[in-house]
């Protein structure tokens, strides 16, 4: 059996090695794919509210808009326990450990779908409580509840989808992942016309067209993997089991990185407070300017979720300067991008926010978040290369307290002292730059005190 495994392992490696070849054209083509699911993710999102606001009405509009931040919280939560997976299965794989790999990926389904039912859980009990809590106005509340209700229905779905992808990524394959999201996305934009035109279920048939495109994408997703049985890292539905060892080292992975995702949105909605002291106008702006956010956010962060899985897989190999290679890489790339998708903003920002609004007050708003922005985007990949390049590494824990810190309870304090004294919206957006910057030079510190430490006794 330890023989066949092994030869297992072999096979897996060549069909997808990250540990050696050209490592600027190998983190190039293993992010493109990476970087179109982030992109159609981001397309597929805005196609909900442009559905919803053009055929349902403003309040039905306003409804779906107001659980965004609850929405990013616990979707984050379970993008940060795929990372978790990812780690550790890139770690496995390239160190070819057959047993360990096996043992990770059956713990990692059983975790991430206990994660998915939980959450779900919470979402039906705690929606109209949570909406309360974040004074969601009294003619929205109702819609908001019941999206939320059925929209968490599909978040055992998208933990599974975000195990699948994470291991796939981890093994170098971020093909197949972008193939499934983009058959769910379809999908997902023919359910949101169905049901909101035909079928008039606006705020519901929204939610529920998300909902059935996310249990296609973890179908797609399992089915694959269990077509890998001969693989190492595929699913053998005989094998799903805890592993009480792989559990406790994908928690110590996993949970660090699920709640600074969860602390970020917490974070994020100190900024919102601050936005909606001034005038619809400005926040209106501010609603448009933000959804620039998302796609060049995502952009970037193909290349460092990219580095991680490379690092992960050289670190598991013992290979110290493809680590180091893989880092600085992922980083220029992450940055260069960041920077001429910033730059773009900043010159073609009218013709962006043409897309959001007509009104020329708001769009000049927005230019004024677009053009802090579009300067500062490039200099959060410091910070995001080097986090994700520690998780590569095995360490969780300490990057995440120092995001909390740097860039969660920093902004905080930013708002309730720098903004408060200065009360200007460029005084709240310049908190992004001076976040990032100094939560940069501390993750980046503490990457390369760790790679010291981890190298040290490679041959």
């Amino acid at each position: 059996m330890a023989g066949a495994k092994t030869e297992m392992m072999e096979r897996s490696k060549v069909s997808a090695d990250l540990t050696q070849g050209n490592l600027w054209k190998q983190i190039f083509l293993f992010s493109l794919p990476l970087m179109l699911s982030n992109v159609l993710q981001v397309l597929f999102n805005m196609s909900d509210i442009a559905v919803v606001g053009r055929f349902a009405g403003s309040v039905a509009l306003g409804a779906v808009g107001s659980t965004t931040t609850l929405v990013s919280l616990f979707t984050g939560v379970l993008i940060g326990m795929g990372c978790g997976v990812n780690v550790l299965v890139a770690r496995h794989f390239g160190a070819k450990q057959a047993r360990d790999l096996e043992e990770t990926v059956h713990t990692a389904l059983v975790v991430c779908l206990v994660a998915g039912i939980l959450i779900l859980t919470s979402g039906i009990v705690f929606a109209r409580p949570l909406l309360r809590l974040l004074n969601t106005k009294a003619e929205l509340i109702d819609g908001a509840a019941l999206y939320l209700r059925v929209y968490f229905c599909g978040m055992p779905a998208l933990a599974i989808y975000n195990f699948g992808n994470a291991i796939f990524s981890a093994i170098g394959d971020t093909r197949k992942p972008l193939y499934f999201l983009s058959a769910a996305g379809v999908l997902n934009v023919f359910l949101n016309l169905f049901f909101v035109i035909v079928c008039r279920m606006d705020v519901a048939g929204v939610a529920l067209a998300s909902v059935l495109s996310q249990y296609l994408s973890a179908v797609l997703i399992l089915a694959a993997l269990l077509r890998c049985k001969n693989e190492v890292y595929g699913l053998r539905l005989a094998a799903i089991r805890i592993s009480r060892h792989k559990l406790g080292t994908l928690l110590s992975l996993s949970i660090p990185a699920a709640f600074q995702y969860a602390i970020f949105q917490i974070a994020n909605s100190f900024i919102q407070v601050g936005v909606n002291t001034f005038d619809a106008v400005m926040v209106e702006g501010n609603s448009a300017a933000a959804n620039a956010d998302g796609l060049v956010y995502d952009v970037m962060a193909a290349f460092y979720t990219a580095g991680s899985s490379f690092i992960g897989q050289n670190f598991g190999a013992r290979k110290k300067d493809r680590i180091m290679k893989s880092y600085l890489i992922s980083l220029a790339y992450s940055f260069g991008f960041g920077a001429v998708l910033g730059l773009s903003l900043v010159a073609f920002g009218k013709q962006f926010l043409a897309i959001f609004t007509t009104e020329a007050a708001v769009a000049q708003a927005g230019m004024y978040r677009l053009t802090i922005m579009g300067f500062s985007y490039a200099v959060s990949a410091f910070m995001d290369a080097s986090i994700a390049a520690s998780r590569g590494l095995g360490k969780s824990l300490v990057p995440t307290v120092i995001v909390i810190l740097g860039s969660c309870v920093f902004r905080v304090v930013w708002v309730y002292t720098v903004f408060a004294y200065f009360g200007t919206i460029t005084s709240l957006y310049l908190l992004y730059v001076f976040s990032w910057s100094i939560t940069a030079l501390a993750e980046t510190i503490y990457f390369l005190h760790s790679y010291r430490r981890q190298v040290r006794n490679f041959a």
